[in-house]
């Protein structure tokens, strides 16, 4: 049996003692596998997305990544290679001053050349039909432009789990079908927070609702 990529077992998180946001979750999920991430805002989704990666720390429970428990700071460092997280808002991602330089930034940190470098590049942003995003400035951008931009750069890593927070929020009709059809391609296991029903239905029909935890 082939070991899961990403397991929690019965994960709690709370900001505060008295204010839990997650309780008892359980989640398995296998190499090229999609899951569904729906629930109430404020249940929760996008903090569980935040835990997979090291951001915040389980109150209870254990987090399994790439078939070790992963507890310490320094256990995350692998993770968040492995596991590219597109954040909600575009603006938590972007900090470089052009498009181009925001997706090689994470490539130069994995030891990349810069022929690869300039060659990742360009195929992740023809990839996307953001070729011509390569110069601009990235600040100047739109919101969906932005959300583009973002996902460039997690999809040039090549991780083996995409962690995707609400990723059509602000795309037009046509660039959201060419983010469908994108990922539909893809082979990487996918875990998707999204209010988007028919996004959803296109990439899986596999769906865990989060609750919101009663206090």
């Amino acid at each position: 049996m082939n070991t899961p990529l990403l397991e929690l077992r019965a994960v709690d998180y709370a900001y505060r003692a008295e204010h839990p946001i997650l309780q008892n979750v359980n989640l398995c999920l296998s190499a090229g596998e999609r899951l569904a991430l729906t629930g109430a805002n404020g249940s929760g989704k996008t903090t569980l997305l935040h835990l997979i990666v090291g951001l915040c720390k389980p109150t209870r429970g254990q987090i399994i990544a790439f078939g070790k428990l992963r507890q310490t700071e320094a256990d995350f460092w692998e993770v968040r290679i492995k596991a590219g997280l597109v954040f909600q808002d575009a603006d938590d991602q972007l900090f470089c001053p052009t498009v181009a330089e925001d997706i090689a930034f994470g490539l130069f940190n994995l030891g990349k050349t810069t022929h690869e470098v300039e060659r990742i590049t360009q195929e992740t942003l023809d990839i996307l039909g953001i070729s011509d995003y390569a110069g601009r400035i990235t600040h100047h951008l739109s919101g969906g432009e932005k959300r583009l931009v973002a996902l460039a750069t997690v999809l040039a890593m090549q991780p083996d789990i995409l962690l995707l927070d609400e990723p059509t929020t602000g795309l037009d009709e046509q660039a959201q079908a060419r983010v469908v059809q994108i990922l539909q391609g893809l082979p990487q296991a996918m875990l998707i927070v999204s209010h988007d029903r028919d996004f959803l239905q296109q990439l899986t029909g596999n769906v865990m609702r989060i609750n919101p935890c009663s206090t």
